[in-house]
């Protein structure tokens, strides 16, 4: 289980990172600007909450990192429980 819960923190630093690195090449100008900047704040929860305001990357790297690592607890934790009660029980 802490290797799948390291992977969902990977996971957020690469999508940190990839947000990143299109935001600084982007155009502002370009016509899809709506959807990019939603799915940015769906893939990055403190986008969300610190709109008007600007932070440094690292952390929102480390936010997004923190918020992946949680997530991937919950879901972890639940495919696990959910795994041992399908199981029959050898006890009976």
């Amino acid at each position: 289980m802490k290797y799948r819960i390291a992977g969902w923190a990977s996971a957020g630093v690469l999508i940190a990172a990839f947000w990143a690195i299109y935001f600084a090449g982007a155009s502002k100008n370009s016509p899809i600007e709506p959807i990019v900047y939603t799915l940015a704040g769906l893939t990055q929860p403190i986008v969300l909450v610190i709109r008007h305001f600007r932070v440094p990357f690292y952390w929102v790297l480390l936010a997004n990192t923190v918020t992946y690592t949680l997530v991937g607890l919950i879901v972890e934790t639940l495919r696990q429980k959910l795994n041992n009660s399908k199981r029959p029980n050898s006890l009976a």
